[in-house]
Parts: C-alpha cells; sequence; structure tokens
C-alpha cells in the first residue's frame, strides 16, 4: 500500500473528523430538531485496555474515544477512534443492539456490536479475523451499567481481554 497518496482505506478518518460536529449539534438538539424523542447520543471513552497474556510488543497504553446513536428500539450505530495494542491508531464502525436485563436490575443491559476494524496492519494484521490491508472484522459483547446519563460498560475483546468504556448521553 502506498502511503503517500490518499487511499480508499483512509476515508473513515475523514468521517471521525465529524464526532465533533455532531456532539455539538447534539448539544443544539432542542433547537436544531435533529434528534426524535427516545433517541440516544453517547460520548464513550476508555482509558485502558486488561489483557488476559501480556506481550511484550502491546503498547505502553491503549485508549478508546467514541461516538454512538441509539434508537428507541435499541438498534444502534457509531464509531470509535483507539489507540490498539499495539500502538496503531485505529477504528471500529459498527451496528448493533442493546437489550436490557431488567429481571436482574433496571439499570442493567446487554449489548453487542459488529462492523469493520480498521488500522490493523503489519506485522499485526493476523491479530484480527478476516483482515485484509488493515480492514477486517470485529464483534464486541458488553455488560453495561446506566446511572441517569452516565454509563460504564465491560467490553469482552475476544480472547485478548478487557475494557472498561464510561459513557455520558449528550441526547435523550
Amino acid at each position: 500500500m502506498n502511503f503517500s497518496t490518499p487511499s480508499s482505506s483512509l476515508r473513515p478518518l475523514r468521517w471521525l473528523r465529524l464526532m465533533p460536529c455532531l456532539a455539538l449539534l447534539a448539544a443544539c438538539e432542542s433547537q436544531a430538531g435533529l434528534f426524535e424523542d427516545g433517541d440516544l447520543l453517547m460520548v464513550q471513552a476508555a482509558p485502558g485496555v486488561i489483557h488476559f497474556d501480556s506481550d511484550p510488543e502491546h503498547a505502553d497504553y491503549s485508549w478508546l474515544v467514541g461516538l454512538e446513536w441509539q434508537s428507541p428500539s435499541r438498534w444502534l450505530v457509531g464509531a470509535a477512534y483507539f489507540n490498539n495494542s499495539f500502538d496503531q491508531k485505529s477504528q471500529y464502525l459498527y451496528f448493533g443492539k442493546s437489550w436490557p436485563l431488567d429481571s436482574i436490575s433496571s439499570n442493567l443491559y446487554f449489548k453487542l456490536t459488529g462492523g469493520l476494524l480498521l488500522g490493523y496492519k503489519e506485522p499485526y494484521e493476523d491479530k484480527i479475523p478476516i483482515n485484509k490491508n488493515g480492514v477486517g472484522l470485529g464483534a464486541l459483547p458488553a455488560l453495561g451499567y446506566k446511572y441517569g446519563d452516565f454509563n460504564v460498560q465491560l467490553n469482552l475483546l475476544g480472547t485478548a481481554g478487557l475494557m472498561f468504556t464510561f459513557g455520558y448521553d449528550l441526547v435523550k
């Protein structure tokens, strides 16, 4: 791959630049009327990853920032920008669904997302399934707890580890 010219694999980065604009629009939601009653727009962040097995090639610090929209029917779409375990800037563009676990607690939920993982390149392209030229597939199950506008999630990263994310609902 030639990095001196724009390529189609860099297009998601352009989309991710829109995330701050979307957050600003969400803050003005009452005037703009962009969202319907029951829609959620959440910003999220993860301060690190807990790996099941340590690897000397793992980055000293992995992090994540993201934006997620959820409909009243609990279907969702989102995008995350993160520093992967091998110190490569990466993206996760996904869709999914969230299910309340009211029989356990009214604040508890299960979420499953799936989508494109971008940025896992040589020599770490084999660290995610079905990866070709830095474009792969991912699926993340998560268990979350929501309190008011805030939430915390425990995300299972396949066989690699766990990640806690912290979120805040900008629009509800």
